[in-house]
Order: structure tokens, then C-alpha cells, then sequence
């Protein structure tokens, strides 16, 4: 970020989001750069009290969505059909 201050729109219970993306023009024209920041905690005191919360960068930028227990994990190399013979080798005869 440039320095500037941004304003955080907080939530219907006083707190600001756990994902904050800011957009960033391109100097060229392009399509904006999204930078993704995620609120982590603080710190902790002496007596293991936390803190409170800042929001720290996020290199891959992902969006995080609700963890179902059924949900499948993220594969970075998932491929949707690639081509025709992706699948096992048919074993007819």
C-alpha cells in the first residue's frame, strides 16, 4: 500500500471483515492488482490475553470461503478434462 488510509466497512456486530482486498490500478492501464490482507491476532500479553487484531498480507491471495467438514481440499494442479483419454484405461474384453 501507498500510505494511504482506507476505510474498513465493519459488520452488523461492530467487527470488520476477516478478508479485506484492495484493488490496485495499473499504471499501464491493465486490469487492477487485488491485494488480499486476512485479520490475524495481535499479539498476546504476559498472561496469555490476546491483544487484539491487525490484518496481515496475503502472498497468495486466495478468498476463503466456508470450511465444511465435507468440503474437499484445495489441489493447486486440479484440471478439468484435459482431453478425451484422461480417465483409466478401459479394461473391456
Amino acid at each position: 500500500m501507498d500510505g494511504r488510509v482506507l476505510p474498513v466497512l465493519l459488520g452488523p456486530t461492530g467487527r470488520p471483515p476477516k478478508t479485506y482486498r484492495i484493488p490496485v490500478p495499473d499504471a499501464a492501464g491493465g486490469p487492477p492488482t487485488v491485494l488480499v490482507y486476512r485479520l490475524v491476532p495481535r499479539g498476546h500479553s504476559r498472561m496469555g490475553i490476546q491483544k487484539g487484531w491487525k490484518y496481515a498480507y496475503d502472498p497468495e491471495g486466495k478468498i476463503g470461503g466456508l470450511k465444511w467438514p465435507w468440503s474437499k481440499p484445495d489441489r493447486p494442479n486440479d484440471r478439468l478434462n484435459d482431453g478425451p483419454n484422461d480417465g483409466p484405461a478401459d479394461t473391456e474384453g
